[in-house]
């Protein structure tokens, strides 16, 4: 999921964003959407898609959380794969049932913030393809110590998937709480 201001983006925008039940439902949830709109920057220099960048200090301790629960995908590449197998198996679901489900999000896309132009747009490209359910947080750390943090000394990472809706819940609420 990105977020544009006004219509000049196929990408959804953010106040029409509809989170995971889970925080919607909980009172931290209402606080949420003005917290990512005030936040909210271009993904990249002259991009019309903007997400919200937050201090990865705030999402540290849940980003580990998630990793030990096996709920997150490491890499651009491996994010794009996962992402286009998950999107066949909810057409295929969709297909059999008759019914198109809403668009929630249930997926993040978390960044490193010394990404190239190029990296950000490969990701402006993914996240507006697999809109409205992935929803990407630009973090204010640069790819080492991202990756250090939650694979070991040594370890770059410029980009984590974070695959089911409570591991997406449990991030959002940490990015919520300490804003």
């Amino acid at each position: 999921m990105t977020f544009t201001e006004g219509n000049h983006s196929p990408a959804m925008s953010l106040q029409s964003l509809r989170l995971p039940r889970t925080v919607e439902s909980d009172p931290r949830g209402q606080d949420l959407l003005p917290i990512l709109v005030k936040l909210a920057q271009p993904i990249r220099d002259g991009s019309e898609v903007s997400v919200p960048v937050a201090g990865y200090d705030k999402v540290e301790s849940a980003l580990q959380s998630v990793h030990r629960s096996a709920r997150l995908v490491r890499g651009l590449d491996s994010a794009k794969r996962t992402l286009a197998a998950e999107e066949r198996g909810l057409q295929m679901a969709d297909e059999s049932s008759g019914v198109k489900r809403g668009g929630r999000v249930s997926r993040l896309l978390l960044l490193s913030n010394d990404g190239s132009d190029g990296f950000y747009r490969k990701v402006e490209t993914m996240v507006m393809r697999h809109a409205p359910r992935v929803l990407a947080i630009r973090l204010e750390v640069d790819a080492d110590t991202l990756g250090a943090s939650l694979f070991g000394e040594g370890h770059t990472t410029r980009l984590v998937l974070i695959q089911h809706k409570e591991a997406v819940a449990e991030v959002l609420f940490a990015f919520a709480a300490d804003v």
